[in-house]
């Protein structure tokens, strides 16, 4: 495809999730996110999923995929155009309305984590111990083959994850993990790396707390009543803007919080800040 082509035949929504980036509003033909080029309180990026483009009507930009990838990694067309090419999903083929799965895909196979790419990125991200959490799917999209680290929420849908790429497979959802300790304590993190990170700190060990797994900021609606039944609620949440918003609403909304955020306020989560720092946990 040359790149009018890829213009109009990549989803704009998938190029958008690979960065890790949804929609706070939506319907089935727009939705609104937050810029992609500076913080910002309310969302100002509107995206047409039919037109298959965004306007910011903060800074009266447009953007098309290939505009998207060059502000996202700072690159040349040429650069955004390679990061596309893993891509090639035609934007009428995508299901929407994202209340249902995405049917377009198939999942190949799912087996424990033995691939030596996903292998060695866990090893990167210093979780490679908790590999029993997660499983290495292998999925079909227009009938191209991919793989990466999977890790289910709460709907069936797969948090995928590898190197290069960020996406969902299925339905978004929150993902709970309910250890029967009476609704006493809970640790919320945005991305499930961040808790497979916490399970390598000393604390977590003797921890009988249930986990949330948000997989974005943007599902916190789904589980925000749910959370007034426990006694404390401690967050791991990132330190971007999307981060720091969903923290300042749930310290305002609930009686007991306590942010850990300020032991990585220097790090953009809880896994960088722990792999800066992973002298002084072995």
């Amino acid at each position: 495809m040359n790149c009018e082509q890829i213009k109009k035949k990549i989803s704009i929504r998938s190029v958008l999730e690979s960065f890790n980036l949804y929609p706070e509003k939506q319907n089935s033909k727009t939705a609104f996110y937050f810029a992609i080029d500076r913080e910002e309180k309310k969302p100002s990026l509107c995206v047409d999923f039919v037109k298959n483009k965004a306007f910011d009507f903060g800074t009266g930009k447009s953007y098309d995929v290939v505009s998207i990838v060059q502000q996202m990694n700072k690159c040349s067309v040429s650069e955004a155009l390679e990061y596309l090419k893993k891509f090639d999903i035609p934007v009428n083929s995508l299901n929407i309305n994202r209340n249902e799965s995405n049917k377009n895909y198939k999942i190949l196979e799912v087996k424990e984590i033995e691939h030596p790419a996903l292998v060695q990125y866990l090893k990167a991200r210093k979780v490679f111990e908790q590999r029993h959490l997660v499983k290495e799917i292998h999925y079909q999209m227009n009938g191209k083959p991919y793989f990466g680290i999977g890790f289910y929420n709460n709907s069936g849908g797969i948090e995928i994850r590898n190197k290069y790429l960020k996406i969902c497979l299925g339905k978004k959802d929150v993902t709970f993990i309910k250890n029967h300790n009476v609704k006493k304590e809970i640790c919320v993190f945005e991305g499930y790396f961040d808790f497979l990170t916490y399970l390598r700190l000393p604390n977590a060990q003797n921890s009988n707390s249930d986990f949330l797994i948000l997989n974005s900021t943007a599902m916190f609606f789904k589980i925000e009543e749910e959370l007034k039944e426990y006694e404390k609620i401690v967050l791991f949440l990132d330190n971007d803007l999307n981060g720091k918003n969903l923290t300042e609403e749930i310290i305002n909304k609930y009686e007991s919080v306590e942010d850990c955020s300020v032991l990585y306020r220097s790090f953009k989560d809880l896994n960088v800040w722990f792999l800066s720092n992973l002298k002084e946990w072995q």
